[in-house]
């Protein structure tokens, strides 16, 4: 065999672990963005997480049967699948995304997507396998290829959290990941031109083809985003960015400004001080002892810290928040700071950036008066926040006189969800529970639960200040339910067992949402 043979075969050899490497690298990514997207538009992660590696592992596993019945031509369709595969996993997020405006369509479109995907990337490997005959032994080259192959997933699975998902987004991360598998097909073209004889100019046919789809779906991602999202809010998008935790948006109508999460909403300002109102006046109304420090977990928007500092009293109010651009943009948006009135910049806040469980965890000071501001339980990260062990840390953290309170979503809407909450909180220790309710237009009627560890009764122990929203009627009014709104048999939700996601979940869906 001659040098310039040796050469090009191991040129050749180094193409096809490329190749692996490729594959598995986009392989994960295709897969985490499906189930991401998905949890993103119908929650409970767990179950789409679940469902998305399901159908996956076994479209895959097909995929691989079916590629034994292929015996000619293995190189131009190996070409073929990576086409495909580049093309249908690289639209992959942005058709979830065209299905979801249509009723009925986004689950199919998702299954369908899942098992295309899944049944492409299962006849990868036996191809390459077989590619590879021919310049390594059996053993070394199966060696080869599943290395390369999960070398690419571990790459995968560190670039998705900490790159793709935070700074380009599950949309424009599977148009990139889509052209990055495409350079699969441009260099087996290029390294292996002789081979693909009369298939050469079809090959390169369907790679231009599909390359000028994606780059053009790259190119105009900006725009098509602006649009899609517009159309999901009322009102105008003011501000639009993905966290490396969230979807934010702000939007305005008229003088209405909103805050999503993730698509869903956090406040109206029309009438947010009846939210803030409950979720702090209320409790402190109920508090006889003056109110030295106040943790507040989550309420990055700084509306909840603009009623406490009507309280001169208060000395210290530590805020705890994972995400700083959500704080960031409370602090620097005209819009938000205006209605926040500058409350993040006060010298009586401290703010810090963490995750609400480990600073329960690791806290040592106690605090007089403890407000969970949490989004919803709607998946099993936010799940955890609304556990028995999370509240037994959040009374550990409160001085004995001390008083806790939480926002826990509707009980009307999620009536289970609502009553686990307030069961949970009484299962970690805590000698007075009292749930209660307010009339906030922008969510319905919302609950909330308070509770201290010692026994004794919540009275009203001060006058109200000046209020918007609550009056001296209201106080005992907002702690009666309706007999639809009753408690029904709910669980203590639990790390290990989160029941409070299924509750949460399944009472929404109940009414459209």
């Amino acid at each position: 065999m001659s040098e310039h043979s040796t050469t090009a075969d191991k040129k050749q050899t180094f193409t096809l672990i490329y190749a692996a490497f490729v594959a598995g690298l986009c392989s994960i990514v295709y897969e985490l963005l499906i189930a991401t997207t998905v949890s993103y538009f119908l929650g409970n992660s767990v179950r789409y997480f679940s469902v998305t590696i399901g159908l996956y592992m076994a479209a895959m596993g097909i995929g691989s049967f079916v590629s034994k019945y292929v015996d000619s031509e293995v190189l131009y369709k190996f070409i073929v699948i990576e086409v495909a595969l580049g093309l249908l996993g690289g639209l992959s997020i942005p058709l979830l995304y065209l299905s979801y405006a249509v009723d009925g369509l986004f689950v199919p479109t998702y299954v369908a997507l899942t098992v295309s995907v899944g049944f492409l990337i299962g006849l990868e490997i036996p191809f390459l396998t077989r590619l590879m005959e021919s310049f390594q032994s059996l053993k070394f080259n199966i060696a080869n290829i599943l290395t390369f192959d999960y070398a690419g997933a571990l790459i995968a699975t560190l670039a998705f959290p900490f790159f793709l998902l935070p700074v380009l987004g599950n949309y424009q991360s599977s148009l990139v990941l889509g052209l990055i598998n495409l350079s699969i097909v441009a260099v087996l073209i290029y390294m292996f031109s002789a081979k693909l004889s009369n298939n050469k100019g079809r090959a390169k046919a369907l790679f231009l083809s599909v390359f000028i789809i994606l780059a053009g779906a790259l190119i105009f991602a900006h725009q098509v985003l602006e649009k899609w999202d517009q159309s999901l809010y009322s009102g105008r998008i003011i501000h639009s960015e993905q966290t490396p935790y969230q979807k934010v948006i702000l939007t305005k109508y008229r003088d209405d400004i909103r805050l999503y999460l993730d698509g869903n909403i956090q406040f109206s300002s029309t009438d947010e001080h009846r939210y803030h109102e409950a979720l702090v006046v209320f409790p402190i109304v109920h508090m006889a002892k003056p109110i030295k420090r106040v943790l507040l977990l989550g309420a990055g928007d700084g509306l909840a810290i603009r009623e406490l500092l009507n309280y001169e009293e208060i000395a210290q109010i530590v805020l705890v928040d994972l995400d700083k651009s959500v704080v960031e943009l409370a602090s620097t948006n005209p819009y938000l700071s205006a209605l926040n009135q500058s409350s993040l910049d006060h010298e009586k806040v401290d703010i810090i950036f963490t995750d609400a469980f480990r600073y329960l965890s690791e806290n040592e000071e106690r605090f007089d008066l403890i407000i969970s501001d949490l989004p919803d339980p709607n998946n099993l990260s936010l799940t955890r926040l609304y556990s028995k062990q999370f509240y037994q840390m959040m009374k550990n953290n409160l001085t004995p006189d001390g008083v806790m309170v939480t926002q826990a979503t509707s009980p009307y809407y999620a009536k289970e969800a609502f009553w686990s909450i307030a069961k949970t909180i009484e299962a970690a220790g805590f000698g007075a529970v009292v749930p209660y309710h307010a009339d906030i237009p922008s969510f319905g009627d919302w609950g909330f639960v308070m509770a201290k560890p010692s026994n004794t009764s919540f009275d009203v122990q001060r006058v109200l200040g000046d209020t918007t929203y609550l009056n001296a009627e209201l106080l005992s009014s907002m702690q009666v339910f309706g007999s639809d709104q009753m408690p029904e048999e709910a669980f203590v939700n639990l790390l290990d067992r989160p029941v409070l996601l299924n509750y949460y979940i399944e009472g929404w869906r109940t009414y459209g949402y």
